[in-house]
């Protein structure tokens, strides 16, 4: 079993076929095939299921996949970093939603004072979708607020954040300064869209305490959410950051829930199988 044949198998999985795949190798169809058929007989499982001359990836084909991307990723990664010894190239940067509005574009801008030759690629978007990005290595690392949920990546802690619930100032709520948990279950709620790591911390707290609440909106925009809220449809739950100018232009105001925390801790992660090059160890280092 050698490189090749991981690239092979990694190729046929990225083109859906053996004939595709040989196009995009410059390999002949024939070889594909069997180059496939000996990664099985080597490991003694099937990597495919073949169905009227189509192939479907099986459960220990994606299980092995998971290794053969990073594999192939850490090999090209190699070349790259023993060619240009880390002074130029790409680093490839996810962030969730309050880190990119926020946070990012200060530490791109030192970054880039550090590496004015790297080129910084970013994703922003909620948490669920960056760590999909980085199963799929589509991002070297990323920035982001909540919990990890593969055992495939690792999380370094480096900041801390909260949310607030905030209501606009003509909400009967506005009167008070704190509030029950107990008393949102009779109020409209307008949330970020599920995947996001707000919006797990919500799910979390209310179906911890066993109340039932009446979700408005949910939105993928903090913007539109904010709006709504000014105009006074309802209550939201929203990380600080991205609130913070509402708030101090007098627009919402905030409200605590008695004895309930809502901090949380961003993090920064990556894949464990992942190979760091220097420029993104120096990446992380500004973040912490």
């Amino acid at each position: 079993m050698t490189l090749r044949h991981i690239k092979i198998f990694v190729a046929v999985c990225e083109t859906g076929s053996a004939t595709a795949a040989g196009e995009k190798l410059f390999i002949a169809q024939p070889s594909i095939s069997l180059a496939i058929s000996e990664l099985e007989d080597y490991y003694g499982v099937k990597l495919f299921d073949r169905l009227s001359k189509r192939l479907y990836i099986t459960e220990a084909g994606k299980h092995f996949l998971e290794y053969a991307s990073h594999i192939v990723k850490i090999f090209e990664e190699m070349e790259t970093e023993i060619r240009n010894f880390d002074t130029q190239g790409i680093i490839r940067i996810g962030a969730s939603i309050t880190i990119g509005n926020y946070l990012l574009p200060k530490y791109v801008e030192k970054f880039k004072r550090l590496h004015p030759n790297m080129e910084v690629q970013a994703i922003i978007a909620n948490s669920d979708t960056i760590e999909e990005n980085l199963m799929k290595n589509n991002i070297d690392l990323a920035l982001i607020e909540g919990i990890i949920h593969s055992p495939y990546l690792k999380s370094i802690h480096f900041k801390e954040d909260e949310l607030v619930l905030i209501c606009g100032l003509s909400h009967p709520l506005a009167v008070r300064d704190e509030i029950e948990l107990e008393d949102i279950k009779n109020e409209d709620l307008l949330l970020r869209e599920k995947g996001s790591a707000g919006r797990e911390i919500c799910d979390g707290l209310f179906a911890t305490n066993g109340i039932e609440i009446n979700i408005l909106w949910e939105s993928t925009s903090t913007q539109a959410i904010v709006r709504a809220v000014i105009s006074g449809l309802g209550l939201s739950i929203l990380p600080y950051l991205l609130v913070k100018d509402s708030i101090e232009r007098g627009e919402v105001k905030v409200i605590k829930i008695k004895d309930v925390s809502l901090k949380r801790s961003f993090s920064i992660i990556y894949h464990k199988n992942k190979f760091l090059t220097n420029s993104a160890k120096d990446f992380m280092d500004i973040c912490k």
